[in-house]
């Protein structure tokens, strides 16, 4: 048993005598505590009212007549006004005048508990240890009780929930009966797996929920017919779950389109059946494998810092198995580790009528390449051979803390047999953290002698690459810089990493899934420091 699920069942004074008893600084476990739980706050989406956000209108004493005609408007737009107000500016709406008063309890409200706080939130998560708001926690039951609803969003993240379970099960009973319709609902630990009301799975009013620190009911106890006809949106954060849970959740999401987990506290196997997701996210959490089973919706899987089974150890990266059988529209992938994920191709949707195992709608890619091991380099040519109509290309270069396993030239791709996206389709490759070795500079003057449409490469050069003055960049580069490009007309650009300590890929969880951004791995986020290319 890993070290995740040795803080199930645990009390917050029982896990306190334990590391007392380990001789270590009680301290810790709040400081580790926050660690996490800020963490997973990173994930949470943000709340769509805020108490610091200006008033246009406000000192607008300057109209000449003094005549209100705010207050003339209609009320489909005054309760529209009260609704886009944190909960306690909205109740207070009726004492501008007397047009006002009855369109407080008629608009869908927006409550976030943090707003509650002496500060209105802005020193951020409360601390963990300390004492739970009370005064937080009495007005949130307040506000529910007093407004009849329906809810706009509810975001309720500053009670520790195991000490208010009473208000915690009337919470989940008047948001359903009320009809919220975006709920981010976390419980700030101890304990660590807390268990959900099972009544929240019969909102059906839902289309937005991100539940954090919990333990999700057994599909035993949520109520008969029980499901979320109108969620869209579903966050799983430091959740513990079992495989038929989240089986159970993706069954009743009928018109589910993007779904994250996040540190799952315990194992599960994620078999995806879904004939609405178009965006799954998977980051730092525990899964034995993953099975695209029939997605055929789905056009991006993004998986970041997943643990090997068995191990409790998380991967800089990937999972070791990742299946994919129908996903006729999966457009974007990544980060994955070839050599270290197993990926299995399927379904004859998928390859196409070809022999080989591959997966043609796959445009952008993004892979973690450990270029001072040969084993690992090796695997890299096969798997972009599963690719064929790749367009964009991001690859990451971690730091290698063992002494390098082998060289791996250009003779090696030259010879590595023919690779279609490479040649045929790939127009953009990025390549994060160059590190100045032999073995990156052979693998991208592969790239640059063969791609034909290729029209942009960019090298984010490492920091370490500066620490000495020996290292010269643009003596590292020379053997791609001097190469017979095949396309004329690619662009090569250089830039600087401001990265100091890389701990793995840049990413942005918001980003992934707005499709806005049509490539959610691209370089935007470096701070472009172009170096010289002499």
């Amino acid at each position: 048993m890993d070290d995740q699920q040795l803080l199930l069942g645990i009390s917050r004074s029982d896990m306190l005598a334990r590391i007392e008893r380990c001789g270590r600084d009680p301290a810790m476990l709040d400081l580790g505590s926050n660690m996490l739980l800020h963490f997973a706050y990173e994930y949470l989406p943000d709340p769509p009212v805020s108490p610091t956000a200006p008033l246009s209108l406000a000192g607008a004493s300057w109209v000449p007549d003094g005549v209100d005609r705010i207050s003339r408007l209609p009320d489909v737009l005054l309760r529209d006004i009260i609704s886009r107000l944190p909960a306690k500016d909205a109740a207070r709406t009726p004492a501008l005048a007397s047009r006002w008063r009855p369109l407080w309890r008629s608009a869908p409200l927006a409550l976030v508990d943090s707003h509650m706080l002496p500060d209105g939130g802005a020193s951020g998560p409360l601390i963990i240890g300390a004492s739970s708001p009370r005064a937080v926690t009495a007005a949130v039951s307040s506000a529910l009780a007093a407004h009849p609803g329906p809810f706009r969003c509810v975001h309720l993240t500053c009670s520790t929930m195991d000490e208010h379970r009473g208000e915690m099960a009337r919470w989940i009973d008047t948001l359903v009966a009320k009809g919220v319709q975006d709920l981010v609902f976390v419980n700030r630990p101890w304990p660590m797996d807390l268990r959900l009301p099972a009544t929240l799975f019969s909102c059906a009013s839902l289309t937005r929920l991100y539940l954090g620190v919990w333990t999700l009911p057994g599909t035993a106890a949520v109520p008969r017919g029980a499901s979320f006809p109108n969620l869209r949106e579903l966050g799983l954060c430091m959740t513990v779950m079992e495989d038929h849970a989240l089986a159970f959740l993706l069954e009743r999401s009928p018109v589910l389109e993007f779904l994250l987990i996040m540190w799952s506290q315990t194992g599960a196997r994620l078999r995806l059946v879904s004939h609405s997701l178009r965006c799954l996210q998977l980051g730092y959490t525990h899964l034995e494998d993953i099975e695209v089973v029939d997605a055929p919706r789905l056009e991006r899987l993004f998986l970041r810092n997943v643990s090997l089974p068995g191990t409790g150890k998380f991967t800089m990266n990937s999972p070791s198995r990742i299946k994919i059988g129908r996903a006729p529209n999966l457009r974007v992938l990544g980060y994955i580790q070839p050599g270290q994920t197993e990926l299995g191709i399927s379904n004859t949707d998928i390859v196409a009528r070809s022999k080989e195992n591959i997966v043609p709608s796959v445009q952008i890619l993004a892979i973690e390449v450990q270029f001072g091991v040969r084993n690992a380099v090796k695997k890299v040519p096969g798997f972009l051979r599963c690719f064929p109509n790749l367009e964009t290309l991001h690859v990451h270069s971690p730091r290698i803390s063992e002494k390098s396993t082998g060289k791996v030239n250009l003779k090696f791709w030259q010879e590595g047999g023919p690779m279609k996206c490479v040649v045929q389709s790939m127009k953009k490759v990025f390549f994060y953290e160059f590190q100045g070795s032999r073995s990156e500079v052979a693998f991208l003057r592969f790239i640059a002698e063969r791609g034909r449409v290729l029209e942009l490469m960019v090298v984010v050069v490492a920091k370490a690459c500066f620490s000495s003055v020996d290292d010269d960049v643009n003596v590292k580069l020379k053997p791609l810089t001097g190469a017979k490009w095949n396309s004329k007309a690619c662009k090569l650009q250089i830039i600087e990493s401001p990265r100091t300590d890389v701990a793995g890929p840049l990413c942005r969880h918001k980003i992934a899934s707005d499709f806005g951004w049509a490539d959610p791995f691209d370089l935007r986020y470096y701070k472009e420091e172009r170096i010289s290319v002499s």
